[in-house]
Order: C-alpha cells, then sequence, then structure tokens
C-alpha cells in the first residue's frame, strides 16, 4: 500500500551516523569559517510502511566546518532520506550512478535541507567546545 503525499516528492527524514568536533588550537585573532557539503551517494531505499515497503532516495553527505586558521573542525555524516514515485526514485539512482547528477529541483530541497538541520546541530557543538559559531549570527545594534 503506498503513502500518500500532497505534493510529488518529499523529504522525510534525516539521520547523522557520525559526528566529529576537534579542537586542535586555543581561540584567538582573526577566525574564519568555512561551511562545506558533499553529496557521497545516492542509493535507492526500502523503507517499511506496516506491512509493506516504500521505495525511497538516500541521499548521504558529509557536512564540515572548519575553522581556519587551523582552530578547530566539525565533520557530521549521514543521510537524507526522500519520497516521489517509484520510476523517478529509480531513475534518480540510476542517473547517480552513471554521472553523479541530480535534478536541479531535487538537489536544491535536498541541500537546503541538509545545510539548515547541519548549521543547527554544528551550532550546538561549537557551543560545546568554546567555539564561535559557524553562522553568522543576527546582532543589535544600538544607535544615540
Amino acid at each position: 500500500m503506498p503513502i500518500y503525499i500532497e505534493k510529488n516528492m518529499s523529504v522525510i527524514g534525516m539521520q547523522f551516523n557520525k559526528i566529529i568536533i576537534e579542537k586542535t588550537n586555543p581561540v584567538k585573532g582573526k577566525i574564519s569559517v568555512k561551511n562545506n557539503v558533499a553529496l557521497e551517494k545516492v542509493e535507492k531505499h526500502e523503507v517499511p510502511v506496516g506491512t509493506s515497503k516504500q521505495t525511497t532516495a538516500r541521499f548521504h553527505f558529509k557536512f564540515t566546518a572548519s575553522y581556519e586558521p587551523k582552530i578547530a573542525s566539525i565533520t557530521l555524516k549521514g543521510f537524507l532520506t526522500w519520497f516521489d514515485k517509484k520510476e523517478k526514485i529509480e531513475e534518480l539512482a540510476k542517473t547517480w550512478s552513471k554521472d553523479k547528477k541530480i535534478d536541479k529541483e531535487i538537489m536544491t530541497e535536498v541541500l537546503n535541507t541538509i545545510l539548515g538541520k547541519c548549521n543547527i546541530e554544528a551550532l550546538v557543538l561549537a557551543r560545546e567546545v568554546n567555539l564561535p559559531p559557524p553562522i553568522p549570527l543576527p546582532k543589535v545594534s544600538i544607535k544615540q
């Protein structure tokens, strides 16, 4: 029995399976933080739904936040589960294995979701080891 979802495609979950934070030097002077996300693998995956299975795509990713000059790094690895019609999932997995390319609309939704969740997780982890936030936070400026 297939799942009914209002729109054709959707992110239905995301999970981390590796979290590494390493602070190698004290925080001092001017610091720059470079964030990067890379897709490592896209595969077809069966998800149990009741007594049947639903075909989904798993986007395996690696997110890194590098604090320069050589102060710290945060690495998050995991996967995002994405749902669409079975034919679309099979086409997506085949295209990825052949060309390492994904449709622009799908890639935008997937990367924005990964970046949003990874930036929040990196923000919490940075706080735990006394690092500045890896993303710019809003600041108040009071004028006289």
